[in-house]
């Protein structure tokens, strides 16, 4: 009962800790993101498993995570502001070609992140040519251009 007991309090704990890093790290992994992750990832082994090594222990930690991860899919789907609250929602960045500077600090999202999408989706290089620059839920950046 510990095993579960750990592995709920560990899961909701690196919901909110992953929520607040913000969307951009999830899709801007660099090498110090992924050695951090592998850190995250041994210590939460540890957290998780303490002196238990064994089969049994990690069976039932893995069924615990994953009834969780489906529960929250489930709760997501049902409360739609449960799923603002864990996913967050699409964030305007930058309208008719204006920063809105407020909104991309919060995220750590510079100019050149939105230029750099600009350029990628569209082929299109200055913001003046930018009607919408839309963060999505996933981290993405969402170009619409003007006409």
């Amino acid at each position: 009962m510990e095993t579960i007991i750990r592995g709920i309090i560990l899961y909701v704990f690196l919901l909110i800790i992953f929520r607040i890093n913000g969307k951009r790290a999830l899709t801007e992994a660099t090498v110090f993101d992924f050695v951090l992750l592998l850190i995250i990832a041994e210590t939460t082994e540890q957290a998780l498993l303490t002196e238990d090594h064994s089969v049994t222990g990690s069976m039932l930690l893995i069924i615990t995570l994953v009834t969780l991860d489906i529960l929250m899919s489930l709760l997501k789907q049902k409360f739609l502001p449960m799923e603002k609250l864990i996913d967050g929602g699409p964030l305007v960045l930058l309208e008719n070609g204006r920063l809105l500077q407020d909104r991309m600090k919060k995220e750590r999202v510079d100019e050149a992140d939105i230029l750099e999408s600009a350029r990628e989706m569209q082929g299109l290089q200055r913001l003046d040519q930018i009607r919408y620059a839309i963060l999505e839920k996933d981290g993405k950046i969402t170009i619409i251009p003007k006409e």
